[in-house]
């Protein structure tokens, strides 16, 4: 009997042995997890943050964010078009939706800036932050024609106002915008402020800050073929506190 205890009490203190080796290599683990999650910056944005891009082209903005960050778990990006109509419009449409969704990002497609808040799915998250780049309804009439600018005028109070039922109570809004004439007058920061936003910072917008990213025309014969920025600007927007 006495034999028989001791090894009893052999294969106890062997187990418990194998137990706190287990609990060390698990919070060994747990170390190189945190350090694996460290947050990365892309300018103003941050593989900490929830991100919600709006009116894609060709998804390349989207994927740029995704390679910095080295992963897109934490990025949602819409589009107007159906895969399909993706395909048809840019040559790198569909090669950069399926990088972005094999690095865990959520594609969604026939999204309208102006309805998004009552998509399916987008009205159950709240983001971090919200970006929509260069908006814009395309060339229905002269760039700086009335009909045009009243266009475009209803495409950003229509986003401004979806975007903030979607934002986090701390989060940002972010559009980036064209400078001058005839651009000044989509009155963006009046629009914002009208819907209990508030304009707290702008920054100018350098393309080359994102490589990668194409801007396309996006709409007609030549959807695919890049235009001209000039000089442009984003435009932060966040929930207006003041009492």
């Amino acid at each position: 009997m006495g034999n028989e205890e001791e090894h009893q009490e052999e294969v106890k203190e062997s187990k418990e042995d194998h137990d706190d080796d287990d609990n060390s290599d698990t919070e060994d683990e747990d170390e190189d997890e945190e350090e694996e999650e460290a947050e990365i910056w892309k300018k103003h944005y941050s593989s900490k943050q929830r991100i919600l891009l709006v009116g894609e082209g060709d998804l390349s903005f989207s994927l740029c964010l995704a390679r910095a960050f080295g992963s897109a778990r934490n990025i949602v990006a819409t589009s107007l078009d159906t895969q399909e109509e993706i395909a048809r419009k840019y040559s790198n449409g569909i090669g950069n939706v399926r990088e972005l969704e094999e690095r865990g990002c959520l594609v969604l497609y026939k999204v309208d800036a102006k309805q998004m808040s009552q998509h399916y799915f987008l009205k159950t998250q709240r983001f971090d932050r919200i970006v929509y780049n260069l908006p814009h309804v395309g060339f229905l009439y002269r760039e700086s024609s009335y009909c045009q600018i009243q266009l475009n005028k209803r495409l950003v109070k229509g986003f401004l106002k979806n975007a903030k039922v979607l934002l986090q109570k701390e989060g940002e809004i972010h559009v980036t915008h064209k400078e001058g004439d005839p651009y000044n007058k989509w009155d963006l920061v009046r629009k914002a402020e009208k819907i209990g936003l508030v304009s707290h910072d702008v920054v100018p917008f350098c393309k080359d800050d994102y490589p990668g990213y194409c801007n396309k025309r996006a709409h007609g014969s030549s959807s695919d073929l890049q235009f001209h920025l000039g000089d442009c600007s984003t435009y932060k927007f966040r929930f207006n506190h003041s009492p």
